[in-house]
């Protein structure tokens, strides 16, 4: 999921060094337009610059945090970047659709794609079966984090499938302590770490051609599939036995703040499922008390039936067709450009060639790992989805844990806006 908060644009021109360039340089402009600004601007600046030094092309680029408004806009008038962020998977298939977006198969290498990149990220930047997005950087969602100290401490181990997952929770439980700490809160997006622990369990409990007919609108919400994923939720953040605090304070705690329950002594939770980018949430909220490998780690949500891993990321796409774009796509899929992003800390390559040391830290090494490793990768279902459906899946979490008895009557509704939303 990307949040946009609206902020005025910064514009940045980089003029390149003529040392260092290829033998026949491109020379010429091109305009670029993405979500970065401040620090995370010139971290991508820097990414670019040995293409920019190679290729002696001068560099127009805009960061906006308002990246689909804003590019809508220029699409809409007729002058789009050369290239430019995704908001996300729903607005790359609008564009596409609309004949904005570029197709990329005529002149990227789909051969070095497939061995550098899992299907799953190939086939989530394709459109109608035409690839038209590469991915800029990747996240991993589905991770269980917890506290070692606190593990070692009261004798849990972390565990390796999903049967002795539920035991660890069980065990958590019947000592005394709610296993889980969740928060849903997000503003007008509450509700959707919820949807990632419904994404993370129909994948590993049914399986990915299920979880593409569900995203797809194919599957409906009603099905066993998507109701046994929804009751497996339930279990533990619909029952004031499991959540910290219980399902009420679940529902009112900010997504950033639901794992600090971890770090208080004694502890009021010994897990808590979020993304990869939640450590910073950690150490902001628990200075000096969350110390990556020593009083947080994590662990990849076990399988049920199958072994996967749910992702979110960056997507850029081509809205004109210059030598300078296509080069500058073919770059930003490469091990070398890949390798820069990660260097920079807090980020992680959906490129599995990346060598592990490039991270700088032991956490973003154990995260890039499980996601190489994973059998199966799909993006993030409810970012798939139309914005119909992803919002009305929003609402659904959090009416199931106000009210877990009307799980029937929430997944016949989600089914009447399914067919809605995906006739549009």
């Amino acid at each position: 999921m990307i949040l946009a908060a609206c902020t005025p644009a910064a514009s940045q021109s980089t003029a390149p060094a003529a040392s260092g360039a290829s033998a026949a340089p491109l020379g010429g402009t091109i305009s670029i337009l993405a979500i970065w600004t401040a620090e995370e601007q010139d971290t991508f600046l820097s990414v670019i610059q040995p293409w920019v030094d190679a290729n002696d092309v001068t560099v127009e680029y805009t960061g906006t945090r308002d990246l689909s408004t804003d590019l809508t806009n220029l699409v809409d008038g007729n002058s789009p970047p050369d290239i430019a962020g995704l908001p996300n998977v729903g607005a790359m298939v609008d564009f596409a659709r609309n004949g904005d977006l570029i197709p990329l198969a005529d002149f990227m290498d789909l051969k070095q794609l497939e061995a550098d990149y899992n299907e799953g990220w190939i086939e989530d930047a394709k459109v109608d079966g035409k690839l038209v997005g590469v991915w800029a950087k990747g996240g991993v969602k589905g991770l269980i984090w917890y506290n070692p100290k606190q593990f070692t401490a009261s004798s849990y181990e972390v565990p390796t499938d999903w049967a002795s997952f539920d035991a660890l929770v069980e065990k958590i439980k019947s000592d005394g302590t709610t296993p889980w700490g969740v928060g849903l809160e997000s503003g007008p997006d509450s509700g959707w770490p919820g949807t990632d622990w419904i994404e993370d369990l129909v994948l590993r409990q049914s399986g990915p051609e299920v979880y593409d007919a569900w995203w797809g609108g194919t599957q409906k919400w009603s099905s066993p599939e998507i109701k046994k994923a929804f009751e497996a939720f339930g279990k533990w953040a619909a029952d004031p036995a499991y959540v910290n605090g219980g399902p009420n304070t679940a529902l009112s705690t900010p997504f950033g703040n639901g794992g600090d329950c971890l770090f208080t002594d004694p502890p009021k939770c010994y897990l808590h499922h979020q993304a990869s980018f939640i450590s910073g949430n950690f150490e902001t909220n628990n200075a000096g008390k969350a110390i990556a490998g020593e009083t947080y780690d994590f662990f990849p949500m076990p399988g049920d039936a199958f072994n996967g891993a749910t992702t979110t990321g960056d997507l850029f796409g081509m809205f004109v067709d210059t030598p300078q774009a296509r080069s500058l796509m073919k770059y930003l899929t490469t091990v070398e450009a890949q390798k820069l992003w990660v260097e920079k800390g807090g980020n992680i390559s959906a490129n599995r060639n990346v060598p592990l040391d490039s991270y700088p830290d032991e956490t973003s090494r154990k995260i890039a790992e499980a996601l190489n490793g994973a059998e199966v990768v799909r993006l993030d279902a409810g970012d798939k989805m139309p914005a119909q459906m992803g919002r009305a899946f929003f609402g659904a979490i959090l009416d199931y844990v106000k009210n877990p008895g009307d799980l029937d009557k929430i997944l016949a509704d989600l089914d009447k806006v399914q067919a809605e939303a995906y006739a549009q």
